[in-house]
């Protein structure tokens, strides 16, 4: 099901947030052409000693690509030919290095005034750390996020890219929101989001907590309030809990535990909040008493919200991921048979993402440039110039 069935995308980006906000667009439907350097293309291409590494595929699926030397004067023209016919043009530089390339919002927007300019920077357009590189972890650091997670000597950063995704979901949200309201006024708009901002709106909890109350929210405080803990079974594997605040799911543990003591002992919100830890350590010797899967069974049976804590290898036998439908499987042509996950939204219960493999570098140069009607004379001459 292609929602954005005739809404063509230009993907301008390289590494991660702008290819992944096109990615978003691509699984909705959208025609989404990733416009590449000849010779390189993405960096992120090469990854893998030279082939098409595992973290450029897994941000741009079902996109065509071409390979396009638009810092010419002639490549610039097919450019905009390009941009006149599309609807979202994606990318993320350093604020400055879209009007040297000569593909500022103003010069775009003169080619297509229906155009939604979507640009993603490090820390934002202007400021005093305007100009400086930035990638997922400067992001993380500087939004507060990696304050959350990262709290000991250890120099070693873990767990996947949060500020690099977050930001190409805000801008996803951002191009959707232009485009609606391009079908009122006719006229595209300049969308911005930056690394900064866009990580922040994702730690929205302990950024409030701050603002509304002054102080930093203590690092296990989520946690405590929620009544979540992270628990090793006897067979050496963790089953996670988040009672949340209802009583009954408090009740309901003890229960499935067999320690009536502690509801007792800790008989509302506040007194488990305020001994979060105690009973951690309460909780963790119990656990260690009965396997993984004996304690699924009785917290199933309880009503008590639980989950297996999973490795990325567990997803494909749960049986809930799999009633779901939230892997998928396709044909490269270079790779064989490879593994995706299906977009995480159903339209009229279609969560089927259509997918087309991840291109190879200018593997769709020839038929984008035909739709254009550049005609196969003036495609082999742009080529014999490198230009394409």
């Amino acid at each position: 099901m292609k929602i954005l069935d005739g809404i063509r995308v230009l993907d301008l980006g390289t590494f991660i947030t702008a290819p992944h906000a096109a990615m978003l667009l691509a699984e909705l439907g959208a025609d989404v052409i990733k416009v590449e350097k000849p010779g390189s293309g993405d960096p992120f291409r090469w990854f893998n000693e030279g082939l098409s590494s595992v973290i450029f595929q897994t941000h741009n699926r079902n996109k065509r690509s071409i390979a396009l030397d638009f810092t010419c004067a002639e490549g610039l023209e097919v450019l905009h030919a390009l941009v006149k016919t599309a609807d979202v043009l994606l990318l993320n530089v350093r604020p400055g290095v879209e009007k040297k390339l000569k593909i500022a919002p103003e010069d775009m927007h003169a080619v297509n005034p229906r155009l939604v300019y979507c640009s993603i920077t490090g820390f934002g357009a202007d400021g005093p750390y305007a100009n400086r590189p930035a990638y997922d972890t400067v992001g993380q650091a500087m939004s507060g996020w990696l304050s959350r997670f990262h709290q000991s000597d250890d120099p070693r950063i873990a767990g996947p890219s949060v500020s690099d995704t977050a930001t190409g979901m805000v801008m996803c949200i951002g191009a959707l929101s232009a485009l609606l309201e391009r079908e009122r006024t006719g006229v595209g708009r300049t969308v911005e989001t930056n690394m900064v901002e866009a990580t922040m709106a994702f730690a929205i909890d302990p950024v409030m907590h701050h603002l509304l109350t002054g102080a930093e929210q203590p690092f296990y405080l989520r946690g405590s309030n929620s009544q979540a803990y992270v628990l090793r079974c006897a067979d050496g594997k963790r089953v996670c809990l988040h009672m949340s605040s209802p009583d009954k799911f408090w009740i309901n543990l003890t229960k499935a535990i067999e320690r009536p003591d502690l509801a007792e002992r800790y008989p509302d919100r506040i007194a488990r909040s305020s001994h979060y830890e105690e009973i951690g350590r309460e909780l963790a010797a119990v656990f260690l008493l009965r396997s993984r899967a004996e304690w699924m069974m009785r917290l199933d049976t309880h009503d008590v919200p639980f989950a297996p804590e999973h490795a990325m290898a567990d997803l494909e036998h749960d049986p809930q991921i799999r009633h779901l439908g939230a892997l998928n499987e396709m044909n490269h042509p270079q790779f064989g048979t490879i593994r995706g996950v299906n977009r995480p939204l159903r339209f009229d219960g279609d969560n089927r993402s259509d997918f087309a493999h991840t291109p190879r570098l200018g593997e769709h140069t020839d038929a984008v440039l035909d739709e254009l009607g550049l005609g196969a004379e003036r495609i082999a001459r742009l080529r014999n110039a490198g230009v394409v």
